[in-house]
């Protein structure tokens, strides 16, 4: 039986997309009599414990919980770095605190053998970190297909569906005023993520609601177990999210596999998610553009048919769990396998 370490810091069992992703690994591999070792990083010097010589993937995450003890690990480890966004991409953050994690992973992602990245984007940027091109995969997730779609959706658009913990880089602020502009039509929204991960932007994003007059019109239900998620997606006629940057787009991804017709933004790898047979994009950060895209979605039945079943056809296209894990598996195969940066050779 193979071994590996998986690194993730703190809890494996979040409920974010990254999280997701490295669960969903986990488990297909496990699927396979590999044997996976999850090591929940709460602090540094877990690394120490592991047996040279031993492949392990290290979420990006975890890289500032590591920041001592990477450098002599990456000697007497094969590390491979599971980078779902750069650190610094995070909207909010200081400019300071910016700059302190770009030269954190800049340091950093060069001393792994290499970097798994869920799209060409955040490959892109992960190249823009001095790390070799020869030595960065890209590995996009795979997409929960459900085994009944309902029927396509011809009628109008009225129930709105947004699937993002509130957090500033998801654009909550951006989608409120958007919809702030739409009180003449008939619409709601289900807001389905976790209420606790920045209790300011929950607190700020409640105010903008109320202010809006829109507070029995948009639900914060906060976080929902899978079959709960899924449930909102076939309920909802359209989905909606206006994040400002995102390594992948999952909940973009398995909204069109449930035949949704969305709205969303350009923001980093959403474009390679989403044609433009299955939505409507707009530029991050334009409450303008995001409120004429969801008139369209709204108004125009006939468009949000168009969309949905574009989307069925783009979601057809997308790698399921099993394809996905086949991928990332040979992916981190071949990077664990190169020498160190600097080597003689790769």
């Amino acid at each position: 039986m193979e071994r590996l370490a998986f690194v993730v810091p703190g809890r494996l069992d979040q409920l974010t997309g990254g999280y997701l992703f490295d669960r969903r690994i986990v488990e297909g591999l496990r699927g396979r009599d590999r044997n996976v070792h999850i090591v929940e990083l709460e602090n540094g010097g877990a690394l120490a414990e592991l047996p040279d010589g031993l492949p392990a993937a290290v979420d990006g995450l975890a890289l500032p919980l590591l920041e001592t003890d990477l450098p002599q690990a990456a000697k007497r480890l094969r590390l491979v770095a599971f980078v779902h966004h750069p650190l610094a991409e995070e909207t909010g953050l200081p400019h300071a605190e910016a700059a302190r994690l770009a030269g954190l992973e800049r340091r950093l992602l060069p001393l792994f053998r290499g970097v798994l990245c869920p799209s060409h984007r955040t490959a892109a940027a992960v190249a823009s970190l001095d790390v070799a091109p020869a030595r960065i995969a890209v590995t996009p997730p795979g997409t929960e297909k459900p085994d009944r779609l309902a029927p396509l959706r011809g009628g109008p658009v009225r129930k709105l569906l947004c699937i993002a913990n509130v957090i500033p880089r998801k654009g909550y602020d951006v989608l409120v005023a958007a919809l702030a502009q739409l009180g003449d039509l008939d619409w709601n929204l289900d807001i389905i993520g976790s209420l606790d991960r920045d209790p300011a932007a929950v607190a700020v994003l409640r105010r903008q609601i109320a202010a809006a007059g829109l507070t029995g019109r948009i639900a914060l239900l906060g976080e929902q177990p899978p079959e709960g998620v899924a449930r909102a997606y076939m309920a909802a006629d359209g989905f909606v999210l206006a994040s400002r940057h995102e390594g992948y787009g999952m909940v973009c991804a398995e909204a069109m596999a449930h035949g949704l017709p969305q709205v969303t933004t350009t923001a980093g790898a959403i474009p390679e998610v989403v044609p433009p047979e299955a939505g409507l994009l707009v530029p991050p950060a334009d409450p303008a553009a995001l409120a004429a895209a969801l008139r369209r979605l709204i108004a125009e039945p006939g468009l949000a048919a168009s969309l949905a079943a574009g989307a069925r056809r783009a979601a057809a296209l997308l790698p399921d769990w099993n394809e996905a894990v086949t991928a990332w598996e040979t992916a981190f195969r071949r990077l664990a396998a190169l020498r160190m940066a600097g080597s003689a050779s790769l």
